[in-house]
């Protein structure tokens, strides 16, 4: 029988880094997403197929039941390597999802570019805890790690206040329509951020992390309670200033776009995947002259 879950993408408003030691952040699932297909197959293997949104085939793996629950890894096979330790996990938890199978035909289809950062491990990891049936946050922790806040948003399909409480998710579903909403553009840097790395950086980081979540708590509950041009601005510039100011450096305005007539705001990990620019004029062409092609308004990009 064939079966197909989906998950949606994601993209964290306010709270990058700081949700990891429990600060209350916005996120907001995209319009893009992913999908998973299932259908049975032989050999005791998994056909895996995955492609991207413009159609072409990006991984192409034949793995045997055994490679996964043995977590075979193999040098120099690095998305291999990734996709085994998820199912492995998976294993783990469930193993009827393997032992009652003859074999599996699997196919993933993005929706947006697997380079820009809107969640192409976590719609797969949540799609997979689907066919699993497994918990996507626990299989999310035993595998990347993370806060999970990208888990909610494959799950939800409304805004959300996502929040780590002793250790565990606290997502919360919220009405989150910016007045100023058709001043909102987001803009792809052009290149993709490693969040694990950015983690262990951020980790590293002691200074001023407790007043850190104090702000960024504060930050997130005025955003959500006034959404007006004027208050957004002044509170991601706001957040921009805290979180420079513990990474130790400077924002992306700051070092990418210091003339622009605006507020921009990095999402997620600093320095790639996409920012958020606030903008009283459409700034497409000025971050087209800056090489920057993909700006994409907020009513076409959030679900």
């Amino acid at each position: 029988m064939k079966q197909t879950f989906y998950s949606n993408g994601k993209l964290l408003i306010t709270g990058e880094y700081a949700v990891l030691n429990g600060a209350k952040a916005l996120a907001l699932p995209t319009k893009f997403g992913q999908d998973l297909t299932v259908e049975p197959g032989i050999n005791a293997e998994i056909s895996w197929n995955s492609f991207d949104s413009d159609g072409s085939l990006w991984f192409e793996q034949v793995i045997p039941f055994t490679a996964i629950i043995q977590k075979e890894q193999i040098e120099n096979e690095s998305l291999r390597n990734t996709l085994i330790a998820i199912l492995h996990e998976a294993y783990l938890i469930n193993p009827d999802f393997l032992i009652t199978s003859a074999g599996y035909i699997v196919t993933t289809q993005l929706t947006f570019s697997r380079f820009w950062g809107l969640g192409t491990s976590s719609t797969l990891i949540n799609n997979i805890a689907q066919w699993a049936k497994v918990d996507a946050f626990r299989l999310l922790q035993n595998s990347f790690g993370g806060s999970g806040y990208d888990i909610a948003c494959a799950q939800h399909p409304t805004p959300i206040l996502y929040q780590l409480k002793n250790g565990k998710p606290k997502v919360e579903e919220i009405r989150f329509e910016p007045q100023c909403s058709k001043n909102l553009y987001f803009v792809y840097l052009n290149k993709k951020q490693n969040s694990r790395t950015a983690m262990e950086q951020y980790f590293k980081k002691k200074n001023n992390q407790p007043q850190l979540l104090i702000d960024v708590d504060q930050i997130t509950t005025t955003i959500v309670s006034h959404s007006d041009f004027e208050t957004l601005t002044s509170e991601l510039e706001k957040h921009e200033r805290c979180l420079s100011k513990v990474l130790e450096i400077p924002t992306v305005k700051e070092s990418l776009f210091s003339d622009f007539k605006g507020t921009i705001k990095s999402l997620g990990a600093w320095g790639g995947d996409f920012v958020l620019a606030v903008s009283r004029e459409n700034p497409t062409a000025y971050f087209s002259s800056k090489g920057f092609e993909t700006v994409i308004p907020y009513s076409k990009m959030i679900l």
